[in-house]
């Protein structure tokens, strides 16, 4: 799936999520979508989470 579909998508469930759920539904998506999509990054090896996250050392 390209990139411009994957965006397509989530404009759709976006625009979906804004008509049924108002504007708390639509911040709602935005904030899970992009949780998501970090984290899905991150197992395929896009996103590097770690500087987020922070490890200890011990």
């Amino acid at each position: 799936m390209t990139t411009s579909t994957v965006g397509l998508i989530a404009g759709l469930l976006l625009a979906i999520a804004i008509a049924v759920g108002g504007f708390t539904g639509f911040l709602v998506a935005l904030v899970l979508g992009t949780a998501g999509y970090l984290v899905g990054g991150h197992v395929d090896g896009e996103v590097d989470l770690s500087a987020l996250v922070g490890r200890r050392r011990g």
